[in-house]
């Protein structure tokens, strides 16, 4: 089986997994997300099949998603290994996706691959910007946050546990507590270049929205 050939079940094996999904982490956006890592990397010159693969299951094994992780690692082994993958390719691709996450950049920005910085920005470039904000909109809605409270401050130096706490959050300060962050955590000069208008596009809507509250 060809590389284009795995890919294209990649896609299928994702799809299963995601295509129900309701909380902005569905096949449009990995496909946006497979788009954006394929057009970083024309330019930065990665591994494609590599990037387009984490680009396909980066959310296979989120946290946010799927409550057995061990298990959601161990059926995408299996899938990479019934297609054939090169086992230094299954590696390769299992570390970007296990590490690329917001969260697991809280304590200190996770040790990346060029593959895995492509792969990271343009997931997270997905999460900003005019998407970004419908997405962070969809994804509070979905877990019953509060809209916005201006009693209730933004967080500072959240730990894992802490960021994954919603009940403290309101969608609006999640634009302070990641969102806004983002711009300026992004691997490549070609990622934060698209991210500029994106993130005054953010700026000016929590403008607009805390002028109008």
């Amino acid at each position: 089986m060809d590389q284009t050939q795995q890919l294209a079940q990649l896609h299928a094996y994702t799809y299963e997994k995601l295509s129900h999904d309701h909380t902005g982490h569905d096949m449009a956006h990995i496909e946006r997300v497979v788009k954006m890592a394929r057009n970083l990397n024309e330019k930065l010159g990665g591994n494609s099949f590599v990037v387009q693969a984490a680009a396909l299951l980066h959310d296979v094994v989120d946290e946010k998603l799927f409550t057995d992780i061990d298990q959601a690692k161990a059926s995408v082994i299996a899938q990479m290994q019934a297609l054939e993958v090169s086992q230094s390719d299954q590696d390769h691709i299992m570390e970007i996706i296990s590490k690329m996450s917001f969260s697991h950049s809280l304590a200190g920005k996770q040790e990346l691959s060029l593959e895995g910085q492509i792969v990271q920005d343009a997931d997270w470039l997905d999460a900003i910007g005019a998407i970004g904000i419908a997405r962070a909109i969809y994804y509070g809605a979905r877990h019953e946050e509060k809209l916005y409270d201006p009693a209730m401050p933004p967080r500072e130096k959240l730990d894992k546990t802490a960021y994954r706490d919603l009940s403290n959050e309101t969608i609006i300060n999640h634009f302070y507590e990641k969102l806004f962050k983002i711009k300026d955590m992004l691997n490549t000069a070609e990622a934060k270049a698209i991210a500029q208008e994106r993130h005054e596009l953010m700026v000016a809507y929590v403008t607009a929205f805390k002028t109008d509250w």
